[in-house]
């Protein structure tokens, strides 16, 4: 079932590098304002580490839009937790290794390698190699697009947007501004 706006999403429990068995809709509530779920590949991939770490640089204008993000990665907790330390982030990040959520909301691969990258994406690419972003551990789908979603703190979708490459995915102005619309 594809994101729809005006609907709600159903409630699920998903785990975090550093935390199992949290809940969407107690999460959504912790802020006063809309949650952005934004699915990604998986932790190694360095298209990925630029945008959470973008992500994370520019947290604040979250914050400000009285928001936040989860990032939803196809990567297991542990391999993340050896990376990463449980302060390092001013986000979660939602460990789906079997894609089961991706499945759920009808999150695709792209049909081929070629398919994932335009020229944005190319200059995502070397922005990440620029910033010594190295590729790390694969894992899940290869071919993953992304997505985001938008849920005000009733779950109700508000904004839904599937990627048509590896780099189609919102900035932080962006997710603020989706934040408050």
């Amino acid at each position: 079932m594809k994101f729809q706006t005006g609907e709600k999403l159903d409630n699920f429990m998903f785990d975090t590098p550093f935390e199992p068995g949290l809940e969407l809709k107690e999460t959504a509530e912790r802020v006063s304002g809309r949650t952005a779920l934004l699915f990604l590949r998986y932790y190694g991939c360095t298209l990925c580490q630029l945008d959470i770490h973008r992500l994370a640089a520019g947290y604040g204008e979250i914050r400000d839009a009285g928001g936040q993000v989860l990032v939803v990665l196809q990567s297991r907790p542990q391999t993340i937790a050896g990376q990463v330390k449980p302060d390092d982030l001013p986000f979660d990040i939602i460990c789906d290794p079997e894609g089961k959520l991706y499945e759920t909301y009808e999150i695709n691969p792209a049909p081929s390698m070629e398919a994932m990258v335009d020229a944005p994406t190319m200059e995502k690419i070397k922005a990440a190699q620029a910033e010594g972003f190295q590729h790390g551990e694969y894992e899940g789908n290869e071919l993953q697009l992304p997505a985001v979603v938008v849920v005000d703190r009733d779950l109700t979708v508000t904004y839904a947007h599937y990627g048509t490459t590896a780099g189609d995915v919102p900035d932080v102005k962006e997710l603020a501004r989706l934040l408050t619309e």
